[in-house]
Order: C-alpha cells, then structure tokens, then sequence
C-alpha cells in the first residue's frame, strides 16, 4: 500500500505545470490566428492532432527543439510563447527586464487585455491574412488605422 508521499508525487507528476499551460495556450491563440487547424500544424511539424491538442492543453511539456519549430512553422519568435506571462509564473520580473532593456522605467503590471481571444479579433485578423496582395493589405491597414481614433 503506497504512503501519502508516494501518492502525492504521482499526482503532481501527472499535473500540468502552469508554465507548460500558458506556452500551450500561446501555441493555440497564434494557431488560431493564423486559421490553421490542429491537423495542418501536426502535419508541418510531423505530428498527430492529438499531440497539438497536448501541447496546447500543457498535458504534454514542448521540448526547445520542438518550441523552435513550433516558432517556425507559426512565424512567430520563441519569446511569443512566453509573452504576457502571469506575476505567479515569473512573468513581471520578464517584463520589468525587458521593459528596462529597452528603457522603460515600469512594465505593464496588471494589465489585462482579453482583446486577442475575442472572436471578432481572430476573424479579423484570419480575413485580413486572406488578402493575398501585399498592396491591398496595406491599403486595409492604412484604411482601419485612419478609422481609429489618433491616441
């Protein structure tokens, strides 16, 4: 009969680190993104759908190698998977770093923006992805910009 200790280090061994959660949700939010489905990602990188569904769930940690052909296949750098990363996961020191590296004084602590996981913001950005011709594409972003309210 297996003791307490025993139990409990089976049972955290089982569970999904938050760090290997949020790299996990990055690779579906740019997935999304770009309207790629789990099968196409699988079949750029040599994988199962279900593997994707792993490693999006942070089920299954993403080793560097594959976190490198992940970036790739998703054109993205490697540090987008560990952008907005929460206080808890070491996220603000990253931020306080970068935002000093590049001379800001403060990050951006406690600020929350869902405006990427909205459903209009991924169907805008998949139509606008869609316009084939670079020209019009910009002409697009040119347009939206000129609608927007100057900051």
């Amino acid at each position: 009969m297996p003791n307490d200790d025993g139990m409990e280090r089976v049972e955290r061994e089982h569970r999904a680190s938050p760090i290997d959660v949020h790299v996990g949700s990055r690779v579906r939010l740019r997935r999304t993104l770009l309207g790629m489905s789990q099968e196409k990602l699988g079949e750029a990188l040599g994988l199962t759908f279900q593997q994707i569904q792993k490693y999006e769930r942070g089920v299954n940690r993403i080793g560097a190698s594959r976190l490198f052909d992940l970036a790739r296949v998703l054109d993205v750098p490697i540090g987008f998977f560990f952008d907005d990363m929460s206080a808890e996961l070491g996220g603000n020191a990253v931020t306080r770093s970068r935002g000093a590296a590049f001379g800001f004084a403060e990050g951006q602590e406690g600020f929350e923006d869902d405006t990427l996981h909205r459903r209009e913001t991924l169907e805008l950005v998949r139509a606008y992805y869609r316009i084939t011709d670079p020209s019009v594409r910009k002409r697009v972003f040119d347009l939206i910009k000129t609608l927007s309210p100057s900051e």
